[in-house]
Formats: C-alpha cells, structure tokens, sequence
C-alpha cells in the first residue's frame, strides 16, 4: 500500500467518522479502521504528520450543523400561603 493509499483510506474514513480524531481515539477503534496507526507513522514520523498530509492531500469537509435546544418550560412558582396573624393577649 503506498502512502498516498493510505492517506485515501484515512481521508474517507474520518469523513464517515465526522472528522479527524487524536491517536487515542483512533487507537480505540481497534480493527475497525482502515490503515493501522503503526503503519501510518512508520511511513509519516509522527501522528501529526500524517493529519497534516490528510488535510493537505485530501481535506476532510465535514458539514457540522448546530444542535437547536428547546427552551425549558418556565414552572411556576409555587404560590405563596397567606397567614393570618392571631391576636395574642
């Protein structure tokens, strides 16, 4: 597998992903991902340049669009007790 594979590979697998991830993460997935991590920086140096020939040969665009809260419900504040003051003598 060339490096420009590879650099293929992982570009599509982070757009399926949502977007590029640190080591760890990417670590985690375990023999779920496409190149394994040991290669990558065996054929780049370090983790950092691999995501820096991702983005430079194959950008990952990714489209977030931003989540829409709902308003909490205001409740009600409860409704004060009157009290009745008792005439002491």
């Amino acid at each position: 597998m060339t490096k420009d594979m590879m650099v293929k590979s992982l570009s599509e697998y982070f757009k399926k992903e949502g977007g590029t991830m640190d080591l760890p993460a990417y670590k985690a997935k375990g023999n779920d991902v496409p190149v394994k991590d040991y290669l990558l920086r065996r054929a780049f140096g370090s983790w950092s340049r691999v995501l820096s020939v991702v983005s430079k040969r194959y950008p990952v665009d990714v489209v977030v669009t931003p989540e829409v809260k709902e308003a909490p419900a205001k409740k009600k504040a409860p409704a004060k007790k009157k009290v009745e003051k008792k005439d002491v003598k």
